[in-house]
């Protein structure tokens, strides 16, 4: 064949690749409300830098007619590009090839790009849309997840690893994006679970809607399996971008400064008042995370699970910062089950991608009850506690108000080797409140007392002035200072200044045993 039949055949056949399972198909697509898997591609990545491999890969499967039956590409996009600059693998499974379905060669594209991405470190996004299994390649396509599910471990902590549930992700599928950092959900037409609706019916005669068992909804407010959630394909891309921009691209770098446009120095004079003076009157505490980080800006990661605790990043003088905080706004900022779980998490990968913390503390303790002791609080606890010890990136503590029993110690307190440790005036930092160790110390005087309502409010006075304070903690060299709430942003930005070349390591070993 002469070059021009030679560019023929491969214009030719570019064409059928772009095409995936056809224009019927690519409209059905978009009136379900989806993009298609280049549609994606295309708005993930900056503009003109995707480079796609494996475009002519097709399976090998002979069997149920599948041999004439075949896709160039076989159901999934993959490939490299530039995010915000940065080198990023990406496949995208095509739902309208196949219903994305997995087969033993779809995998191997997927795996190529994983393997790829790790050699060189650096993120790997995976945009899922698949109806599972291709059940006509049998075990192959099992091998195919195994195959994926083992990279994903061998990934994790090496480079950022993100998944975007972008239509359906059933059965054994979704135990790779469970394995990766972070899950991203399209609210009404993205769905994960490990069992449908017809077959949870079948078995155990429950009637629970698609939407209900495994819509964003569901995952986002509900398990906590999803940490986003967005309106639509675009807006979901659109946080994958954001999230990336505060990642560095592995666990070798430091995450990416940029250049400040906020004063370091800058004092906030309405921090004096952010806090009641009330112990037990709610507050929000990310109207102070916003006006200590640059700009004021918080970027919220699993927003909508265990709202009695906030994370999420930021950054301060150009360095991006993971965000640990008590929310005194619900449950009065104690620590259960799911934000025990869900702040462990978030430190364990701020500790892998060498990421700064910064906690803010309000907590009156463990959240009591038969639910929480018998659903496991003190296993579940003990993943934050194991998490913060593990930590050696440089960990920043302000304590706002409350400090109290184990949950003191639990949020990153010098006894578990938090590297600065501030408090403002009014924090109270005890076994107990004041009003219940009264209540324990002191009941006998009490009941003798002629009044005792006044000789109780006298005691509790006189504890809170000789216990409930930051200076007796400071005393003991606990709190590295009592600060002015005016100036918690230049003190943030003057103690992550000079832990910038902290350097920790923990004793050699293969791998700690996390209460899991």
């Amino acid at each position: 064949m002469d070059s021009k039949s030679l560019l023929e055949e491969l214009n030719q056949k570019t064409k059928q690749a772009l095409a995936g399972g056809g224009a019927k198909r690519i409209e059905k697509q978009h009136e379900s409300g989806k993009l298609t898997a280049r549609e994606r591609i295309d708005l993930l990545l900056d503009r003109n830098t995707f480079v796609e491999l494996d475009r002519f890969k097709v399976h090998r499967c002979t069997d149920f007619g599948m041999e004439d039956n075949k896709v160039l590409g076989d159901g999934v996009v993959t490939g490299y590009g530039r995010i915000n600059g940065r080198q990023a693998f990406v496949f995208a499974q095509d739902f309208t090839a196949y219903g994305g379905s997995l087969s033993l060669a779809h995998a191997e594209k997927i795996c190529k790009v994983m393997k790829m991405a790790m050699e060189v470190g650096a993120p790997v996004i995976g945009l899922c849309d698949s109806g599972g299994a291709r059940i006509q390649e049998g075990v192959n396509s099992l091998a195919g997840y195994a195959d994926i599910f083992l990279l994903n471990v061998m990934a994790s902590g090496v480079i950022p690893q993100l998944t975007a549930i972008m239509g359906p992700c059933a059965g054994g599928a979704v135990y790779s994006p469970a394995l990766t950092d972070w899950i991203f959900m399209v609210d009404k037409t993205s769905h994960m679970f490990i069992t449908g609706p017809d077959v949870v019916k079948s078995v155990t005669r429950e009637v629970v809607t698609k939407e209900d068992l495994g819509g964003a909804l569901a995952h986002n407010t509900r398990s906590g399996v999803a940490h986003f959630m967005a309106e639509d394909d675009a807006a979901s891309i659109a946080q994958i971008r954001e999230l990336l921009s505060f990642l560095p691209q592995n666990n070798m770098e430091d995450p990416p400064r940029v250049a400040p446009t906020d004063d370091p120095m800058r004092r906030d004079e309405k921090l004096r008042d952010a806090v009641p003076s009330e112990p037990n009157k709610p507050y929000d505490i990310r109207d102070i995370i916003h006006s200590n980080l640059d700009d004021r800006y918080f970027f919220e990661v699993h927003e909508h699970f265990a709202k009695n605790i906030v994370v999420g990043f930021g950054r301060l003088d150009g360095m991006p910062v993971g965000i640990v905080a008590n929310q005194p706004a619900v449950m009065a900022g104690s620590l259960d089950i799911d934000a025990s779980n869900k702040a462990a998490r978030f430190v364990r990968f701020c500790d892998a991608f060498n990421i700064p913390l910064i906690i803010y503390e309000d907590v009156p303790g463990f959240l009591p009850g038969i639910q929480q002791e018998l659903g496991g609080i003190i296993k579940n606890g003990a993943k934050l506690i194991y998490a913060f010890c593990e930590a050696t990136v440089p960990r920043i503590t302000l304590i706002t108000r409350k400090a109290y029993g184990g949950a003191y110690i639990v949020m990153s307190s010098k006894h578990i080797r938090g590297d600065v440790n501030i408090a403002f005036p009014g924090a109270e930092i005890a076994v107990m409140g004041a009003d219940g160790a009264v209540n324990i110390i002191s009941r006998t005087e009490i009941e003798k007392a002629d009044d005792p309502q006044a000789e109780r409010q006298k005691l509790v006075s006189e504890y809170r002035e000789k216990f409930s304070n930051p200076y007796k903690a400071a005393e003991m060299g606990y709190i590295d200072d009592v600060i002015d709430p005016a100036e918690t942003r230049p003190k943030l930005i003057q103690a992550l200044r000079m832990l910038k070349n902290k350097r920790s390591v923990n004793p050699p070993k293969k791998h700690g045993n996390i209460p899991l």
